[in-house]
């Protein structure tokens, strides 16, 4: 598979997937009438159940890893050329902003607006660090053990995290960036989003090295960090 069409698929992916997360988390705060609890369910509904459709659609393709730390941690073990993940990183952050004026746009929005969705604290910056340690654990135990169940996988525990971490699991550096640009129910503060992808990345690292460790797996055999590619 060309590169071109590899980084097509992460844009398209994560663009996809910041329309959903957006356009969910706008959509359940106005049919909830003001209950919290409702918008983040209809949230969590939505960004689950696309996260198994895009994993089977585009895995095929580029991985489907719509996450600069999983793309990082890919590289780390040799599954993904450096050049290469300069790519996919690139081409994820264009699709984030694309799906947050997707987003935008089908509700009324501004097309980009600065998030006033205060995300601060050590309590915040921890959850970050379980979210996406968790998310890569899944991730990895998944693609050396039982790559089949990956979509499902990777989605459930997503669902998981949106309610047993406080930071309602962002878990991913690009989409921590997209969301300071949407002062809706899904955003964050800007200047709370820098602590946010630091802990994020950290987190993705020390699960991939523990993994490495408990679940050994060969260079070659790193590639399908999600859904092995054709």
């Amino acid at each position: 598979m060309t590169l071109a069409r590899r980084m097509t698929a992460e844009a398209l992916g994560t663009s996809l997937l910041l329309a959903a997360v957006i356009g969910s988390g706008i959509m359940g705060e106005r049919l909830s009438g003001g209950n919290v609890a409702i918008a983040l369910l209809a949230n969590t509904l939505s960004t689950g159940a696309m996260l198994v459709a895009l994993i089977l659609a585009f895995g095929p393709v580029s991985g489907a890893h719509f996450n600069p730390a999983v793309t990082l941690a890919d590289a780390t073990q040799g599954g993904i050329a450096w050049r290469d993940a300069l790519c996919y990183i690139l081409a994820q952050i264009a699709g984030a902003f694309v799906g947050v004026a997707t987003a935008h746009g089908m509700f009324g929005e501004p097309i980009f607006s600065v998030s006033h969705h205060i995300r601060a604290g050590n309590t915040q910056l921890f959850s970050e660090f379980i979210a996406t340690f968790g998310l890569l654990t899944i991730i990895w135990g998944c693609a050396r053990l039982r790559s089949s169940a990956m979509p499902c996988a990777v989605a459930a525990y997503i669902a998981s995290a949106y309610w047993f971490t406080a930071s309602t699991s962002f878990a991913n550096p690009t989409v921590t960036l997209a969301r300071s640009f949407s002062d809706t129910f899904a955003g964050i503060r800007p200047e709370d989003a820098p602590g946010f992808i630091i802990a994020q990345l950290l987190g993705a690292m020390a699960a991939t090295y523990l993994l490495r460790w408990l679940v050994p797996s060969s260079p070659k055999n790193a590639a399908s960090v999600i859904v092995s590619q054709v």
